[in-house]
C-alpha cells in the first residue's frame, strides 16, 4: 500500500473519516477500494487533484468539507523531484504546502470561527543531508520547514487553536524515490545519481508504514506545535533541536 494509503488506514483506524488526495488516479482509486473493504463505504473518500493548481486544491478542501462536515487534520505531503523542471518542484513541493496550509486554516482556524484542529507539513531530511544532485528539491524541503515553525509560532500567538508539525523522512520508498534514475527529471544533476544511490546504501530506505507511525504520533501528542519530527533508519523516530535564538 502507497504512503498515502498507510497513513489513510492508521486514521482509520482511529475512528476518523479520511479525504485520500492524489494526482495518481488509478492509486487513488485502488488505494479507496482496499479502504472501503476493510472499513465500509462512506468512510474514505478519493479526490484526484493537482495540487500545484489553486482551484484543485480550493475544491478538494470544500469537497471534503461538505462529505464529512469538518476538517480536523490536514497532511500536506504533495512532493515531486524534478530538477529539470525546477519551477514546478517549487510549485509543488513548497507552493502547494504554503496553500495547503492555508486552506486548512481556514477551516480549522478559530479566528474563523472554527474548532482547531492540526496540520502535517511533510519535508524531508534532505533539508539535513544536502546533496549535489537535487539543488532545488532540497531548498524547498528547507522552506517546508521554515515556513511550518513559523506558522507554529503565528498559531500559537494568535491562538487559531491549531497545532503546525513538520515531518522529515529520509529515503522512503515510493514511485518519487526512483526518480532519479531519468534525465527528464534529474537534468544535468542525473549524474550524480551514483552518489545519490551510494547515500540510499549508506542510510538505508525506510517503509511507509513508519511514516504513518510519525504521523499518528505528530496527531495524537497535544503538546507538539512548531515541532520538527526526523524518522531514519538508525534512529526511528526523533525530534530535531534548536539552539536558542541569539541575536
Amino acid at each position: 500500500m502507497s504512503l498515502n494509503g498507510k497513513v489513510a488506514l492508521s486514521l482509520l483506524k482511529s475512528s476518523a473519516k479520511v479525504a485520500v488526495v492524489d494526482l495518481n488516479k488509478t492509486c487513488g482509486e485502488e488505494c479507496k477500494t482496499q479502504l472501503d473493504a476493510e472499513f465500509g463505504e462512506g468512510n474514505c473518500t478519493f479526490i484526484q487533484c493537482d495540487m500545484g493548481f489553486c482551484f484543485c486544491g480550493l475544491d478538494a478542501f470544500r469537497s471534503t468539507v461538505d462529505q464529512f462536515g469538518r476538517l480536523d487534520i490536514v497532511i500536506n505531503n504533495a512532493g515531486i523531484n524534478n530538477e529539470k523542471n525546477w519551477e514546478k518542484t517549487i510549485q509543488v513541493n513548497l507552493t502547494s504546502v504554503i496553500k495547503g496550509t492555508y486552506l486548512a486554516l481556514e477551516h480549522m482556524s478559530k479566528e474563523y470561527g472554527k474548532e482547531g484542529g492540526t496540520i502535517i507539513n511533510v519535508s524531508s531530511m534532505a533539508a539535513f543531508l544536502h546533496s549535489p544532485h537535487q539543488p532545488v528539491y532540497t531548498a524547498t524541503k528547507h522552506g517546508v520547514i521554515g515556513f511550518t515553525r513559523a506558522m507554529a509560532d503565528a498559531s500559537s500567538q494568535g491562538n487559531y487553536g491549531v497545532r503546525i508539525n513538520v515531518l522529515c523522512p529520509a529515503f522512503v520508498d515510493t514511485p518519487l524515490l526512483h526518480s532519479v534514475e531519468h534525465e527528464d527529471n534529474m537534468g544535468k544533476f542525473v549524474k550524480f545519481k551514483d552518489d545519490f544511490k551510494r547515500s540510499m546504501n549508506k542510510f538505508g530506505v525506510l517503509q511507509p508504514s513508519l511514516i504513518a507511525e510519525g504521523m499518528m504520533k505528530l496527531i495524537v501528542d497535544t503538546s507538539l506545535n512548531g515541532a520538527v519530527m526526523k524518522i531514519t533508519c538508525s534512529k526511528g523516530i526523533h525530534f530535531h533541536t534548536y539552539e536558542p535564538m541569539s541575536a
